[in-house]
């Protein structure tokens, strides 16, 4: 079992910067993967960014650039650096893993671009 807990959310204008962060219980969290998705209202929940056990990350196109994800096993934290943000980028932001075939998913952070 693993829980995921996120903060950092808010409000900022365009161009401003947010850093997520998502905390994980468990003492397996350094074999985990996790991923960053968001959620836009009427949309569907899409990644955003992930990070391998390796330190491998990957991102979506919209977000190259911008965002950084990162790892710290010691503090079972992942986090995501969001720079330049654009109204577009307004969602919940959730973090997310996989243990064999049971997802575990946080109950998000709000993130509102808007001036």
């Amino acid at each position: 079992q693993v829980q995921l807990v996120e903060s950092g959310g808010g409000l900022v204008p365009p161009g401003g910067s947010l850093r997520l962060s998502c905390a994980a219980s468990g003492s397996t969290f350094s074999i985990l993967n996790i991923a960053w998705y968001r959620q836009a209202p009427g949309k569907q929940r899409e990644l955003v960014a992930a990070i391998e056990r390796s330190g491998t990350t990957h991102y979506r196109d919209s977000v190259k650039g911008r965002f950084t994800v990162s790892r710290d096993n010691p503090k079972n934290a992942v986090y995501l650096q969001m720079n330049s943000l654009k109204p577009e980028d307004t969602a919940v932001y959730y973090c997310n893993t996989n243990i064999m075939t049971t997802e575990f998913w946080g109950q998000g952070t709000q993130v509102t671009v808007s001036s």
